[in-house]
């Protein structure tokens, strides 16, 4: 069997009939690699090793790239809208969120604010099969599609910020032991953020996956306690409080 050979930018000589998944495969390889802005179509298709007239069949624009790469990844974010733990499962949710956002952090920018530009039945299909089908899953559960709805919004309220806030959790000087030289903290006047270079200790150690849980915790219970589907007893919403 021949292997296709390697190119000088990273991706592989495409063989055979180029397909739409090939195309977003690389174009997601190349914004892992360097970022949105360095993908083009030139570069794609010397990644491709394609005439870059043969992508346009599958893209008609770079913008149309970007929603496509956006669509791959959360098209690995698996939701079991069957699960009868409606809070266990958006917890299941949440992890698998933040986990294909620290493997794709130059996608991270695509999935939370490019939508910001695009009416909500303008945007692919599958950026949307998330938001259907926890609507599923919470409906099932007996909430109002309203109520699943603010659900939805809290959640994913609180995982965008999540994981912008740890994508930026950034070392300056990884080699220090002190904490404040380690963040760049020292660099900030002492007399204007006193509260701030205090917390230095606290920055510095900075568990993405420990302050997931305590969000969740604290959401989940809030959610639990004030938007229980009707007819619950006290006790049955009890059984459906947010668990590790």
């Amino acid at each position: 069997m021949t292997t296709p050979a390697a190119r000088d930018d990273g991706g592989p000589a495409a063989v055979g009939k180029i397909t739409r998944d090939a195309v977003l495969a690389a174009a997601l390889e190349i914004i892992d690699r360097d970022g949105a802005d360095a993908l083009s179509m030139r570069r794609l298709a010397r990644a491709l090793d394609r005439d870059p007239m043969i992508l346009y069949r599958h893209a008609p624009n770079k913008a149309a790239l970007l929603d496509g790469v956006a669509e791959t990844v959360l098209a690995q974010l698996r939701v079991d809208s069957d699960d009868p733990d409606w809070a266990g499962q958006l917890r299941k949710v949440a992890r698998r969120f933040r986990a294909l956002a620290l493997a794709h952090p130059h996608v991270v920018p695509l999935i939370v604010t490019r939508p910001l530009a695009t009416p909500l039945g303008l945007r692919p299909a599958g950026t949307l099969r998330p938001l259907e089908d926890i609507l599923a899953l919470l409906t099932r559960a007996g909430f109002s599609g309203p109520d699943a709805l603010h659900i939805y919004r809290a959640l994913f309220g609180f995982l965008h910020g999540h994981v912008l806030d740890e994508l930026q959790e950034l070392i300056e000087n990884p080699d220090e032991t002190d904490d404040l030289l380690r963040l760049g903290l020292h660099r900030l006047p002492i007399s204007e953020f006193p509260l701030l270079r205090g917390l230095a200790p606290a920055l510095a150690g900075y568990d993405g996956a420990a302050e997931l849980e305590r969000g969740l915790d604290i959401l989940l219970t809030g959610l639990t306690a004030t938007a229980t589907p009707p007819g619950q007893t006290p006790a049955a919403r009890a059984s459906t409080a947010p668990a590790r």
